[in-house]
Protein backbone atom coordinates (compact mmCIF):
# COMPACT_ATOMS: atom_id res chain seq x y z
CA UNK A 1 0.00 0.00 0.00
CA UNK A 2 1.42 3.57 -0.65
CA UNK A 3 2.11 5.20 2.16
CA UNK A 4 -0.40 7.75 1.84
CA UNK A 5 -3.10 5.58 1.87
CA UNK A 6 -1.69 3.60 4.79
CA UNK A 7 -1.99 7.01 6.78
CA UNK A 8 -5.36 7.71 5.29
CA UNK A 9 -6.87 4.33 5.92
CA UNK A 10 -5.78 3.32 9.38
CA UNK A 11 -8.26 3.94 12.13
CA UNK A 12 -9.18 2.62 15.43
CA UNK A 13 -11.07 -0.56 15.02
CA UNK A 14 -13.47 -1.91 18.38
CA UNK A 15 -14.55 -5.10 17.12
CA UNK A 16 -12.63 -8.15 16.23
CA UNK A 17 -13.36 -11.69 14.53
CA UNK A 18 -12.40 -14.29 16.44
CA UNK A 19 -9.15 -14.95 14.63
CA UNK A 20 -5.22 -14.79 15.41
CA UNK A 21 -3.55 -12.38 13.35
CA UNK A 22 -1.02 -14.66 11.14
CA UNK A 23 2.35 -15.84 12.19
CA UNK A 24 4.23 -13.81 8.94
CA UNK A 25 1.88 -10.55 9.51
CA UNK A 26 2.44 -10.56 12.99
CA UNK A 27 6.42 -10.81 12.49
CA UNK A 28 6.09 -7.90 9.95
CA UNK A 29 4.05 -5.59 12.64
CA UNK A 30 7.14 -6.82 15.40
CA UNK A 31 9.88 -5.94 12.80
CA UNK A 32 8.34 -2.72 12.73
CA UNK A 33 8.22 -1.96 16.14
CA UNK A 34 11.88 -3.00 16.22
CA UNK A 35 12.95 -0.86 13.58
CA UNK A 36 10.95 2.07 15.19
CA UNK A 37 13.86 5.02 16.21
CA UNK A 38 14.08 5.88 20.00
CA UNK A 39 16.29 8.46 21.97
CA UNK A 40 19.97 7.44 21.13
CA UNK A 41 18.90 4.21 19.72
CA UNK A 42 18.79 2.92 23.23
CA UNK A 43 15.35 0.97 22.61
CA UNK A 44 14.19 0.31 25.86
CA UNK A 45 11.40 -1.72 24.93
CA UNK A 46 9.89 -4.93 25.37
CA UNK A 47 6.72 -6.28 23.66
CA UNK A 48 4.57 -9.54 24.88
CA UNK A 49 2.31 -11.40 22.64
CA UNK A 50 -0.51 -12.00 24.13
CA UNK A 51 -2.42 -15.07 21.79
CA UNK A 52 -2.93 -17.60 24.99
CA UNK A 53 -6.61 -18.00 25.85
CA UNK A 54 -5.25 -17.96 29.47
CA UNK A 55 -3.44 -14.56 28.94
CA UNK A 56 -6.12 -13.27 27.04
CA UNK A 57 -8.39 -13.71 29.80
CA UNK A 58 -5.82 -11.88 32.57
CA UNK A 59 -5.35 -8.79 29.81
CA UNK A 60 -9.35 -8.48 29.50
CA UNK A 61 -9.32 -9.04 33.60
CA UNK A 62 -7.58 -5.44 33.12
CA UNK A 63 -8.66 -3.91 30.23
CA UNK A 64 -11.99 -3.49 29.22
CA UNK A 65 -10.85 -2.50 25.91
CA UNK A 66 -9.52 -5.27 24.06
CA UNK A 67 -12.66 -5.82 21.71
CA UNK A 68 -12.12 -9.34 21.54
CA UNK A 69 -8.89 -9.24 19.82
CA UNK A 70 -6.81 -12.95 19.66
CA UNK A 71 -3.78 -11.11 19.59
CA UNK A 72 -3.02 -8.47 21.76
CA UNK A 73 0.64 -6.79 22.15
CA UNK A 74 1.27 -5.40 25.45
CA UNK A 75 4.01 -2.74 24.80
CA UNK A 76 6.43 -1.99 28.02
CA UNK A 77 9.48 0.18 28.40
CA UNK A 78 12.16 1.08 30.72
CA UNK A 79 12.90 4.18 32.07
CA UNK A 80 16.08 3.32 33.66
CA UNK A 81 17.10 2.07 29.92
CA UNK A 82 15.87 4.72 28.32
CA UNK A 83 17.59 8.21 27.89
CA UNK A 84 17.39 9.84 30.71
CA UNK A 85 18.44 13.48 31.38
CA UNK A 86 17.08 15.33 34.92
CA UNK A 87 13.68 14.57 35.44
CA UNK A 88 12.68 13.86 31.69
CA UNK A 89 13.19 10.05 29.88
CA UNK A 90 12.18 9.57 26.45
CA UNK A 91 10.55 5.66 27.97
CA UNK A 92 7.26 6.59 26.93
CA UNK A 93 7.68 8.34 23.86
CA UNK A 94 10.08 5.48 22.05
CA UNK A 95 7.06 2.75 23.50
CA UNK A 96 4.66 5.30 21.24
CA UNK A 97 6.94 5.35 18.77
CA UNK A 98 7.20 2.31 18.13
CA UNK A 99 3.41 1.73 18.26
CA UNK A 100 3.07 3.83 16.16
CA UNK A 101 5.38 1.83 13.48
CA UNK A 102 3.19 -1.57 14.21
CA UNK A 103 -0.24 0.59 13.93
CA UNK A 104 1.21 1.88 10.49
CA UNK A 105 2.54 -1.78 9.22
CA UNK A 106 -0.50 -3.26 10.66
CA UNK A 107 -2.67 -1.18 8.46
CA UNK A 108 -0.52 -2.08 5.30
CA UNK A 109 -0.98 -5.39 5.65
CA UNK A 110 -4.72 -5.45 5.98
CA UNK A 111 -4.84 -5.93 9.77
CA UNK A 112 -6.94 -3.75 11.84
CA UNK A 113 -5.70 -2.25 15.76
CA UNK A 114 -7.06 0.07 18.28
CA UNK A 115 -4.44 2.23 20.71
CA UNK A 116 -5.34 1.24 24.25
CA UNK A 117 -4.27 3.13 27.05
CA UNK A 118 -7.43 2.06 29.46
CA UNK A 119 -5.35 -0.88 31.88
CA UNK A 120 -4.99 -1.42 35.49
CA UNK A 121 -1.45 -1.44 35.39
CA UNK A 122 -0.88 -3.11 38.70
CA UNK A 123 -3.27 -6.02 37.48
CA UNK A 124 -0.53 -6.21 34.44
CA UNK A 125 2.10 -6.50 36.48
CA UNK A 126 0.59 -9.02 38.77
CA UNK A 127 -0.38 -11.15 36.27
CA UNK A 128 2.47 -11.00 33.50
CA UNK A 129 6.05 -12.04 33.21
CA UNK A 130 7.10 -8.33 32.70
CA UNK A 131 11.25 -7.82 33.41
CA UNK A 132 12.02 -6.48 35.98
CA UNK A 133 12.37 -2.07 35.56
CA UNK A 134 9.78 -2.67 32.70
CA UNK A 135 6.19 -1.09 33.20
CA UNK A 136 3.51 -1.20 31.06
CA UNK A 137 3.04 1.62 28.67
CA UNK A 138 0.08 0.37 26.01
CA UNK A 139 -2.36 -2.17 24.61
CA UNK A 140 -2.63 -2.89 21.12
CA UNK A 141 -5.19 -5.31 20.00
CA UNK A 142 -4.60 -6.66 16.25
CA UNK A 143 -7.34 -8.34 14.30
CA UNK A 144 -9.99 -8.28 11.33
CA UNK A 145 -12.34 -5.93 12.48
CA UNK A 146 -16.25 -7.73 12.65
CA UNK A 147 -18.75 -6.30 9.46
CA UNK A 148 -20.57 -4.53 12.00
CA UNK A 149 -18.08 -2.55 13.43
CA UNK A 150 -18.44 1.50 13.53
CA UNK A 151 -15.49 3.81 12.96
CA UNK A 152 -16.11 6.59 15.48
CA UNK A 153 -17.75 9.84 14.02
CA UNK A 154 -14.60 11.47 15.68
CA UNK A 155 -11.89 9.69 13.56
CA UNK A 156 -12.92 12.09 10.55
CA UNK A 157 -12.72 15.19 12.63
CA UNK A 158 -9.64 16.92 11.89
CA UNK A 159 -8.68 20.46 12.40
CA UNK A 160 -6.87 22.54 9.19
CA UNK A 161 -3.30 22.49 8.49
CA UNK A 162 -3.55 25.86 9.43
CA UNK A 163 -5.04 25.49 13.05
CA UNK A 164 -2.02 23.22 13.99
CA UNK A 165 0.65 24.60 12.12
CA UNK A 166 2.45 27.95 12.58
CA UNK A 167 5.61 29.25 10.04
CA UNK A 168 8.42 31.60 11.29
Amino acid sequence: MEFENVIRNRCSIRSFQSKQVEEEKLNKILEAGNLAPSAKNLQPLKIIVIESEKYLEKIREASPCTYNAQTVLLVCASKEEAFNKGDFSTYEMDASIATTHMMLEATNLGVDSVWVELFDADKIKESFPLEEGYSPICLLPLGYRTEDAEISPNHYKRKRLEEIVSRI
